[in-house]
């Protein structure tokens, strides 16, 4: 397999990014890749980060850019995670990633970082790391009016995205 066909697979299951890490455990000399975006097989994004120009965009694109942009262990949180799943009409301006370490990576003005500590929950939606959605329905206490989050986990639980013990304790969260 030559080296593109290898980053293309990669990428494949990672809506279209691909970073010099998974190349290099994959076999392909991080060389490569500066060398396949001169080509314009790939997109240089941002130092060790690569898109493959070709393969078609989704909903998902900039919180997987976003994830990839903070590194290991980052995951989506808040209001992000809503609007993964379009919860309580919204749409932040910026995506909030939380990493559990210190992160200095330039981030576009889009990408908002929280450091986190201790051990927090998270699961994977769609392939991308995130806070459980009853977590982050909750978080956004304050944020949100409380019946625009109502709401939201009233959608979650209807698509099956909360379980019943999840669905409880958000309403007993949201209570006034």
């Amino acid at each position: 397999m030559r080296y593109r066909e290898i980053v293309r697979e990669i990428a494949l299951d990672h809506y279209g990014y691909v970073t010099t890490r998974e190349a290099a455990d994959a076999g392909v000399p991080t060389v490569e890749l500066p060398k396949l975006a001169a080509r314009g097989g790939l997109v240089n994004v941002t130092y060790g980060l690569y898109r493959v120009p070709d393969i078609p965009s989704t909903a998902y694109d900039q919180f997987a850019e976003a994830l990839l942009r903070a590194g290991e262990g980052a995951y989506l949180h808040g209001e992000s995670v809503l609007a993964l799943f379009r919860l309580a009409d919204v749409n932040p301006r910026k995506i909030k990633v939380a990493v559990r370490r210190r992160a200095r990576p330039k981030m576009p003005p889009y990408i908002e970082l929280t450091q986190v500590r201790g051990g927090v929950r998270t699961t994977f939606y769609e392939g991308l790391e995130a806070q459980p959605i009853a977590d982050a329905i909750l978080e956004c206490r304050g944020r949100i009016e409380t019946e625009h989050l109502l709401s939201a986990a009233k959608q979650a639980r209807g698509e099956g995205l909360l379980t019943t013990a999840e669905w409880q304790r958000v309403r007993k969260g949201l209570r006034p």
